[in-house]
């Protein structure tokens, strides 16, 4: 800490700038006009407190040492940063971009003002560092004789396979998308993660020894008990990708779709590579059912589409601005923040949910705040022109309780369904190497990630559930610990968390 008074003679917290809103929405580039060393970062950083007990390192479930990289960064010694930061944390770059930032919701400075820019100095020290080639393959020392297979090149696969090919074994990631990245590839818009950084990533693995097989689905082009004899061990990394559905009338009508069949297509047209689903929103009314992350990429996507319109609907309340006193610090507090998205277009309405089907007139539109999906409306083709929506109210226990006299009804060529993820798709290895599940139908393990299967593991959202990108790699590089434990009998790999352990929140 060079200056104890850092954090009062800078009191403002300062954010990467942004391009105006008619130039973004019409690239797939990145929404920020800033990135990397700025003029006025090195202040930023000399906000850190340097607490005595650094709470934003129990926010973080990577156990990043925040104090001491913030501080490299105020001198500027870049490659002592970078080899602080990468001593917790494989892929910076990513985080760095789209974490929520648990550590910044619990440091000690944000109990009085705006919190120290914790994930903008993760995103400036790994950009630093590759642009000053410090960052180099890390090629094990020694081989052993003990062999991986992680399938699924997710964030959990991938620093799984990184920090197990450092140890020394040959790890081979299979994936069954024609790219590697999971849901980084192709579940995340062009403009929040630039896919050129996987790519450099993917390369400097590639360098230390670790294989990818692409295009080759586990449980179908090789079967899950095949890839256990192959193999000393095997990580499941297959990410929680069952969609959770809405049961209601109309469903089944053409232009009804998920979320996850929508994006991925989107970020296939940059690339060149040909769409799966083939689904636009292009001159279309589009409705966004879910409020979350995945509804706002849905939203900056059908703008960037050229959609006529497009409408997110949310059946929680808005959040509230400032930290509400159910969730005190350091716990994370579920506050409003606007997306890039948000901002350049669109309509949320909060408080809203699904009524019974009746005939309506889609013609007779009314928008108003707060409302909830209710039922799909049809042309004589079988397809959606309209969704009926109703007003709620949460209730005292828990249940939304429908407002008589608010149903109305909104236009919607396509209706995009972000209601989450329900657990891993676990019907192939089910099949043909069962393995227990917990009660969500998560893929069930020990306190060393091991699953009910002599010498398979699951890491990730597999055995999570869905969550966040800081918290796969943190399950990842644990279960990587855990696996060279298995093969060697001990392990000199960091071990962050443990699977029961979760984030530093009260429940709503």
């Amino acid at each position: 800490m060079g200056d104890p008074r850092g954090f009062l003679k800078v009191r403002t917290r300062r954010e990467l700038a942004e391009r105006p809103v008619e130039e973004r929405i019409k690239d797939w580039l990145d929404v920020h006009a800033e990135s990397g060393l700025q003029p006025w970062t090195t202040q930023q950083a000399a906000r850190c407190m340097d607490c005595g007990t650094p709470f934003c390192m129990s926010g973080c479930p990577l156990g990043n040492l925040i104090p001491e990289f913030n501080d490299l960064v105020r001198q500027e010694k870049w490659e002592d940063a970078y080899n602080r930061l990468s001593m917790t944390n494989n892929f910076p770059e990513v985080t760095g971009r789209i974490c929520p930032a648990l550590c910044e919701q619990a440091c000690v400075l944000g109990i009085h003002q705006p919190p120290t820019m914790i994930k903008n100095d993760e995103e400036t020290i790994i950009d630093q560092a590759w642009a000053l080639d410090y960052v180099k393959p890390m090629p094990p020392e020694r081989l052993t004789d003990m062999t991986v297979a992680v399938v699924g090149s997710g964030p959990s696969g991938l620093a799984c396979a990184q920090q197990l090919t450092r140890a020394g074994h040959t790890v081979v990631v299979y994936e069954r998308d024609d790219a590697i990245g999971g849901l980084m590839r192709y579940g995340i818009p062009n403009f929040k993660l630039d896919k050129s950084l996987l790519d450099r990533r993917v390369k400097q693995m590639e360098a230390e020894g670790t294989r990818f097989r692409t295009n080759i689905e586990i449980g179908k082009d090789i079967s899950w008990d095949e890839l256990r004899d192959r193999y000393d061990a095997v990580v499941v990394a297959i990410g929680s990708t069952v969609p959770r559905d809405m049961k209601l009338p109309g469903r089944e009508l053409d232009g009804i779709h998920f979320a996850m069949e929508f994006l991925p297509d989107a970020t296939r047209r940059v690339y060149g590579v040909e769409p799966v689903h083939d689904i636009t929103a292009k001159d279309k009314h589009v409705v966004v059912i879910g409020g979350g992350d995945t509804g706002s990429d849905c939203l900056g996507t059908a703008i960037r589409q050229g959609a006529k319109d497009v409408t997110v609907l949310q059946i929680m309340p808005k959040e509230p601005s400032s930290r509400p006193d159910n969730s005190p610090w350091p716990t994370y507090a579920r506050t409003y923040q606007k997306t890039s998205s948000m901002e350049e277009g669109g309509t949320y309405l909060y408080n809203v949910d699904s009524v019974e089907f009746e005939d309506a007139d889609a013609d007779k539109v009314t928008v108003e705040n707060s409302a909830t999906a209710s039922a799909f409306l049809a042309d004589e083709r079988g397809h959606v022109t309209g969704l009926k929506i109703v007003d709620v109210a949460p209730g005292e226990n828990g249940p939304f309780t429908r407002q008589p006299g608010t149903e109305r009804v909104i236009p919607a060529d396509l209706v995009l369904i972000s209601v989450g993820f329900l657990h891993p798709d676990t019907s192939s290895i089910m099949e043909q190497m069962p393995v227990e599940l917990d009660k969500r139908g998560n893929v069930a393990r020990n306190d060393d990630f091991a699953t009910s299967q002599d010498g398979v593991f699951v890491c990730g959202d597999a055995g999570r559930g869905q969550s966040l990108v800081v918290w796969a790699i943190s399950e990842g590089r644990s279960c990587a610990a855990a696996v060279d434990r298995y093969l060697t009998g001990s392990t000199e790999l960091p071990a962050p968390i443990v699977p029961t352990q979760r984030p530093m929140m009260l429940p709503r």
